[in-house]
């Protein structure tokens, strides 16, 4: 059991800001392209399909983590015992730090290719971790607070996606469920990347009062994000043709080429740089997760492994690159998240539902 001070903990409505702040990412400046690869114009469906897996997947975590009363630590410390949960644990913290490496890297290689093709990266990814690390440095609160600004502040920008509908032909929607099942369901997996995140709730669930008050919030939020996708996918499919979809790394940005304003030319440039204010939180979230994860499972200082964590980042982005670097580190990340999505997080779900029936039983 992990219990936090009430002052520490944040109230449950503001989980639905950080279940759609992770979510809704660098992933959606070019989804459009990996999903509708397989499953074409009934791509919208397959991101409707994704959303649907993920409230079940939600659904399981707050029945795991009610049953243990903790976070994912205490979990694989009662489901595997004190070294192989711990073992298990390090891998969930590795994989919240390969998360974050690929949100900020994925940003750098846009603003690279899109606006400062010579700039620094290794200065780029300094300036940035250090505002990381004194965002996390704050608390859990703090790292909320900045979930919540994150939303809020580039919201507007979900009213751009409202000027291509002048030139977007409603017809290319058409015909619907045209593909078989296998390309639905590559085509969902492909859709993994841009909507994980809300894995982080297994982490970050002692920090919330009344968690099971939260619960219609994290839904809400899980939908809220599912139906944005849907939104920007249909779009997308109604301006671009096939052909032109699958040669757009960027959808998003190639849409947002089109927009004119009196006094804005340039409004991927804005979108850009507004941009920042959405992967903030995604990088400061799971940082503030996996240094939380190896603090619970070896008791050491949080503010240390935070550090340790982002050297090792710096690092990593600095020697990533080449286009085939950052595709490979997409493809990694977004095949271990479906994996935990549609395998790791239901196995906890039925082997600590059999635990419990087999120990009721016993009893």
């Amino acid at each position: 059991m992990i219990k936090i001070a009430e002052r520490f903990q944040v109230s449950p409505f503001l989980v639905f800001y950080l279940i759609h702040s992770l979510q809704f990412g660098v992933g959606v400046l070019g989804f459009q392209r990996v999903v509708a690869e397989k499953a074409g114009r009934d791509a919208w469906i397959a991101v409707i399909l994704a959303g649907i897996m993920v409230h079940i997947s939600v659904w399981m975590i707050y029945k795991i983590l009610k049953d243990s009363k903790g976070n994912v630590v205490t979990v694989h410390r009662k489901l595997f015992g004190k070294w192989f949960g711990g073992l298990l644990s390090v891998v969930f913290a590795i994989y919240f730090c390969l998360l974050a490496i690929t949100v900020l890297r994925t940003y750098i290689e846009i603003v690279q290719v899109w606006m400062f093709p010579d700039l620094n990266i290794w200065i780029f990814t300094t300036v940035f971790l250090l505002l990381v690390y004194y965002i996390i440095s704050g608390g859990f609160r703090v790292v909320t607070g900045i979930s919540f600004f994150g939303v809020i502040m580039p919201s507007y920008i979900l009213l751009t996606f409202l000027f291509p509908l002048e030139f977007s032909d409603l017809s290319n929607l058409q015909p619907v469920l045209n593909h078989s099942f296998k390309d639905m369901a590559t085509a969902t997996r492909n859709m993994s990347l841009s909507i994980l995140g809300f894995e982080a709730l297994l982490v970050y669930y002692p920090f919330i009062k009344n968690p099971e008050k939260s619960k219609k919030w994290a839904h809400i939020g899980v939908a809220f994000s599912t139906l944005v996708y849907t939104l920007i996918m249909m779009v997308s499919l109604a301006y671009f043709s096939e052909e032109q979809l699958q040669k757009n790394v960027w959808a998003t940005l190639t849409i947002w080429k089109i927009i004119e304003m009196p006094f804005v030319e340039r409004f991927e440039y804005i979108g850009i740089a507004n941009w920042c204010l959405i992967i903030l939180p995604n990088v400061c979230l799971t940082f503030w997760c996996a240094s939380r994860v190896v603090k619970d499972t070896f008791k050491v200082n949080q503010r240390l492994v935070l550090i340790i964590v982002m050297f090792i980042t710096l690092i990593v982005i600095s020697f990533s690159q080449t286009r085939e670097h950052i595709n490979m580190l997409n493809d990694l990340v977004g095949k271990v998240g479906f994996y935990m999505m549609f395998g790791y997080i239901p196995f906890l779900f039925f082997l600590n539902l059999i635990i419990r029936k087999f120990k009721e039983r016993k009893r």
